[in-house]
């Protein structure tokens, strides 16, 4: 893919090549990535992986981790592998379709899966295609998560990001095969309804659901200016790569 242009993830600290007018990972890619509780050592694997950013954003965190991507379309994939070679980051990057598993990836597991499935059902779909597949549903969301959890070692973790109103079919999805269930709300403003959620399960558990405070975005209760006003929180993980998987691990 020739059309792209480089961005600065982690304030610079990743610089990683996206499609100009195709589909182009942000804020949410980096909040996955600091969500996942991986630790140096273990084996992640992503689920549509695009070109690479949360996978890469969890990389450049935690040290030597076993980093897969699953990605459909062969132009992100080649992105993705370019994105982890000029940043010194190894990430193996296999092209499929989760729906139809590659046979290799199927004799494999694996301690995390992390995804950012499509967000959308329906609506008039991005023209530009490779946008319109990545931000559009073809696979139901429960085939994402069924696929994350066949990949998943007993005991393993699933971490997801997704719109706030998709997270019944989240829980519904992830009922009776993974439990633990922790639930990060995520609000642009005070006071605001959250508009994603990050959940992470662990595979065969049977710990009660955990819904934990709001993880505020930005400081002003609205939008004033066009300048960031980042949370001392989000600026934390968007600009320095922290984690936020401690919030996920806390005994309540």
């Amino acid at each position: 893919m020739s059309d792209t242009r480089e961005d600065g993830f982690l304030d610079g600290r990743l610089r990683l090549a996206q499609p100009v007018r195709g589909y182009r990972s942000g804020a949410d890619a980096v909040m996955l990535a600091a969500a996942c509780p991986a630790e140096a050592g273990q084996s992640v694997l992503e689920l549509g992986c695009g070109a690479g950013i949360a996978s890469l954003c969890l990389g450049w965190r935690v040290p030597n981790l076993a980093l897969t991507g699953l990605e459909r379309q062969g132009v992100y994939a080649e992105l993705a592998r370019q994105n982890a070679a000029r940043n010194g980051i190894a990430m193996r990057v296999v092209v499929g379709d989760l729906m139809r598993m590659p046979s290799g990836l199927r004799t494999e597991s694996f301690d995390h899966v992390i995804a950012n499935p499509p967000y959308f059902l329906g609506g008039t779909a991005a023209a530009e295609p490779g946008r319109a597949e990545a931000r559009h549903e073809d696979a139901p969301l429960r085939a994402w998560i069924d696929a994350g959890l066949r990949r998943l070692r007993p005991g393993g973790r699933i971490t997801l990001i997704q719109r706030s109103d998709r997270l019944a079919g989240l829980v519904a999805a992830l009922d009776q095969r993974a439990g633990g269930l922790t639930i990060l709300p995520i609000a642009a403003r005070r006071g605001r309804e959250a508009g994603r959620v990050l959940v992470v399960a662990r595979k065969g558990a049977r710990a009660p659901l955990r819904l934990l405070a709001p993880f505020v975005m930005h400081q002003s209760d609205r939008h004033s200016a066009d300048r960031e006003d980042l949370t001392p929180a989000a600026q934390a993980v968007l600009r320095e790569g922290a984690p936020i998987a401690e919030l996920f691990a806390k005994v309540p």
